[in-house]
C-alpha cells in the first residue's frame, strides 16, 4: 500500500471511521487517514483481515488503528460499533461509507432475496451508518461523510443490474443527505472510482488483457491501484473542501 504524500494537519487527532477498511480501496483509505494522524477506526465483516490491517499499521501511526468486526447488513450492529468508536476515540468528524460487493450476476437469475441483500451490502449501510453517526458529528459542531459510488451505473454495464443499482442510488442519497445535513455543518460528497485494480478484482475478474483494455479507454494509460482514490477522499474530508457538498468527483482515469 502506498499512502498519498499531500498533508493534510487539520486531520490530527480527529476521529475518523472507515466502512470496509480491511481490504482494497477500504484498506488504503484506513492507511491514508492514519498516516495523517488521525484516529481511525474501520468496519469489516472479515475478521482476520481486519485484525492484520489494524496491528500493522498501529506500530506505524501516531494513533493506534480500531477494527470493529460487524457484518453492515446488521443495523444494529453498526450502531453498536459506531457506540464504540465515539466512546473509545471521541465524536467522529468523517465518515467514509466504503463498504461494497461488486460480484457478478445473471439478470434473469437474480431472485428477491438476492436484490434485498445485494441492496443492503451496497446500500443500506451507507444511510444507517450515516444515520448513527451524525449525532456525534453535530455534538463536535460538524463533520464529512464520503461515500463511494462507482462508473459503473454509467457504462451500461449489463453484468451486476442490483450493484448498478445500488451505486447509482448511492449518489442521489448523498445529496438528500447533504440537503438534510447541510445547515448542521456536515458536508456529505460522493466519489465515483472506475477501474481499480485490487487484489480481489484480480483473483475473480481481471486479467493482464482485460485490464491493457480498459487502460485504453482511459487518458491517463496507467491502470488504477487503491490509493488513487485516497487522496480524493482525504481531500473531499478535509478544510479544503470546506464549501463542497452534494457533490459527485470521478476518479476514473479519464474514461468518462
Amino acid at each position: 500500500m502506498t499512502a498519498t504524500s499531500a498533508q493534510f494537519p487539520e486531520f490530527r487527532d480527529r476521529t475518523v471511521l472507515v466502512t470496509g477498511g480491511g481490504s482494497g480501496i477500504g484498506a488504503a483509505i484506513v492507511e491514508g487517514f492514519a498516516r495523517q494522524g488521525a484516529k481511525v477506526s474501520f468496519i469489516d465483516i472479515a475478521e482476520a483481515a481486519g485484525n492484520a490491517l489494524a496491528e500493522t499499521l498501529s506500530g506505524q501511526t501516531a494513533h493506534p488503528v480500531s477494527f470493529y468486526h460487524a457484518d453492515l447488513r446488521d443495523i444494529e450492529a453498526i450502531r453498536r460499533a459506531v457506540d464504540n468508536v465515539v466512546a473509545a476515540s471521541g465524536p467522529i468528524r468523517v465518515l467514509v461509507n466504503n463498504a461494497a460487493w461488486d460480484d457478478r450476476h445473471e439478470f434473469d437469475a437474480v431472485t428477491e432475496a438476492y436484490w434485498d441483500n445485494n441492496q443492503a451490502v451496497n446500500l443500506r449501510h451507507v444511510f444507517f451508518t450515516s444515520q448513527a453517526a451524525a449525532p456525534s458529528m453535530r455534538a463536535a459542531g460538524g463533520g464529512a461523510i464520503v461515500n463511494m459510488s462507482s462508473i459503473a451505473f454509467k457504462l451500461n454495464m449489463g453484468g451486476f443490474p442490483a450493484y448498478a443499482a445500488a451505486k447509482a442510488a448511492v449518489v442521489g442519497l448523498t445529496k438528500s443527505m447533504a440537503g438534510r445535513l447541510g445547515p448542521e455543518n456536515i458536508r456529505v460528497n460522493c466519489i465515483l472510482p472506475g477501474m481499480v485494480v485490487t487484489e480481489r478484482q484480480m483473483q475473480l475478474w481481471l486479467t493482464e488483457e482485460s485490464i491493457a483494455r480498459s487502460v485504453e479507454q482511459q487518458c491517463l494509460k496507467v491502470p488504477l491501484k487503491a490509493d488513487a482514490i485516497v487522496g480524493p477522499c482525504l481531500f473531499l474530508a478535509s478544510d479544503c473542501a470546506a464549501g463542497m457538498t452534494a457533490q459527485s468527483l470521478i476518479v476514473d482515469g479519464g474514461v468518462l
